[in-house]
């Protein structure tokens, strides 16, 4: 049940901080799926929901230098154990002891949260709140995606959910590398979302053949990449049959369901790959992504801002698939 209460203000531990939350966002996976059956994420009860807030640092803890009370700071929600080999080689996203703010800590619907300070990242100025907290968690994402699959100049792309949260950062990120983009979506009207996005073409997988177009589109070669992060049984045969011979495919997502036909023997006798991109990415992919938003160099999909205290009406929002970007929480309005 998702209810709001009055709850003490939490006070930050040592090599900790206090934030005052402006802004966080609703997510399919890590919010909607979560409620519904906690996700396999082992969440602990009761729980406040949000793994990508952003705000201001009201107080720190013991030790902590950065950041100081003031600062506006965004939130990477994956926190490691800090004493195995990937915490200590600075990899803490594959530590196998991985938490997340909003699944095993209080996360971001509140006004106020305790964070590890080292999961702080100071917002440039001419950022919004709003903005910050899309780029912190889908932008790294996609940089590590792309380097996960080794996405090369000149390489064929394909983004499956092109005009989503993550879908529309691939694009970007896909076009910054210097590769030919198709952006794979359920609408006509996506399809020229994603183009404004820097798509170089689009295809309606409701209404198009998906392999089919993509081959005409690539003159019979098939795309170097998929991005493929729905996860839908129904759309995935399509989504690997586009790999061009010695492709690779690439994936994080699974809202679509996740369980899903892999034809085996186009795999090995095609020499196809595919692989996780979670974990891929790092500290200054954080950082990279901040600098350039603030640059103007990339663009984000944020779809309304709402009241905290409106999280049940944006959940359903999110549910029904009645939204085109990202549906943000704001726990300063009203």
């Amino acid at each position: 049940m998702l209810r709001c209460e009055e709850v003490p203000t939490p006070v930050p531990g040592s090599g900790e901080v206090l934030v005052r939350f402006h802004a966080v966002s609703v997510n399919r996976t890590l919010d909607l799926k979560v409620r519904q059956d906690g996700g396999g994420y082992g969440v602990v009860l009761p729980q406040i929901l949000g793994v990508d807030p952003s705000g201001v640092v009201t107080a720190v803890g013991e030790g902590v230098m950065q950041p100081q009370p003031g600062s506006r700071v965004a939130i990477i929600p994956t926190f490691g154990c800090g004493s195995c080999p990937s915490c200590q080689t600075g990899n803490e996203t594959i530590c196998r002891q991985l938490r997340l703010v909003g699944l095993h800590r209080w996360g971001g619907y509140a006004e106020y949260v305790v964070v590890p300070a080292r999961n702080t990242f100071v917002i440039p100025e001419g950022l919004s709140f709003a903005e910050a907290t899309v780029i912190a968690r889908h932008f790294p994402m996609a940089f590590g995606e792309a380097r996960t699959v080794r996405l090369q100049a000149g390489e064929w792309a394909l983004v499956m959910g092109g005009v989503g949260a993550l879908g529309s950062c691939l694009v970007q990120v896909a076009q910054m590398t210097g590769a030919r983009v198709i952006a794979g979506t359920g609408s006509d009207e996506r399809v020229a979302v994603a183009r404004s996005f820097g798509a170089d073409f689009g295809v309606n997988y409701r209404q198009e053949d998906l392999a089919k177009a993509v081959m005409r589109i690539t003159e019979d070669r098939g795309v170097d990449v998929v991005f493929e992060n729905i996860g839908d049984p129904t759309l995935w045969p399509s989504a690997f049959n586009c790999l061009a011979a010695g492709g690779r495919l690439v994936t994080v997502g699974a809202h679509g369901g996740g369980k899903v036909t892999l034809d085996v023997k186009r795999l090995y006798s095609r020499r196809l790959q595919i692989m996780s991109g979670i974990g891929a990415e790092r500290r200054e992919d954080v950082e990279r992504s901040l600098q350039l938003a603030a640059a103007g160099q990339i663009r984000l999909q944020i779809d309304r801002i709402m009241p905290l205290r409106e999280a049940a009406a944006a959940h359903r929002l999110v549910e029904e698939k009645q939204t085109c970007g990202k549906i943000i929480l704001d726990p300063t309005l009203g």
